[in-house]
């Protein structure tokens, strides 16, 4: 992580900050979150590491709004490491959605808000048989709360 916070840091994000070891990053911008920005950070890092990793970039506004759209309020409450929050590129269209939910086999329940997915699994996530057909990076919803408080 601090290989990341240093290239972050040649970049001109010098107050970058880490979580953990997650890979996720929080920095402050005067750029727009956008898909230039998410490129810049994927040639950069497969550039000075040889790895070639996807960002999803959301602003302060945009997590904060992903906390406060949380469409399974009661489990994030009784069983925060079972929802995840997949991001994504750009929002799922409701054929592809639709299809996901006819494909689940298990009692997963899912939601989509805007480029988010919203993913409760009862049972786990090791032992789940739901598939996730298109790109995107997960994270449980105790890692959600916490970059949202890094933000503050």
């Amino acid at each position: 992580m601090a290989d990341l916070r240093a290239l972050f840091a040649k970049l001109g994000f010098a107050d970058a900050k880490t979580l953990l070891n997650s890979g996720n990053l929080v920095f402050s911008a005067d750029r727009r979150a956008d898909a230039a920005l998410e490129k810049l950070f994927q040639a950069e890092t497969e550039k000075k590491f040889g790895i070639k990793a996807e960002f999803f970039v959301r602003t302060t506004q945009e997590m904060q709004a992903i906390v406060n759209a949380n469409p399974f309020p009661k489990e994030a409450a009784s069983d925060p490491g079972h929802l995840v929050v997949v991001f994504m590129k750009e929002p799922a269209s409701a054929k592809d959605v639709a299809a996901l939910a006819a494909a689940n086999k298990g009692r997963e329940t899912l939601r989509t808000v805007g480029k988010n997915l919203y993913v409760y699994y009862p049972d786990g996530i090791g032992d789940s048989k739901l598939k996730l057909p298109w790109i995107g990076s997960g994270r449980n919803w105790n890692t959600v709360l916490k970059l949202t408080a890094l933000l503050s």
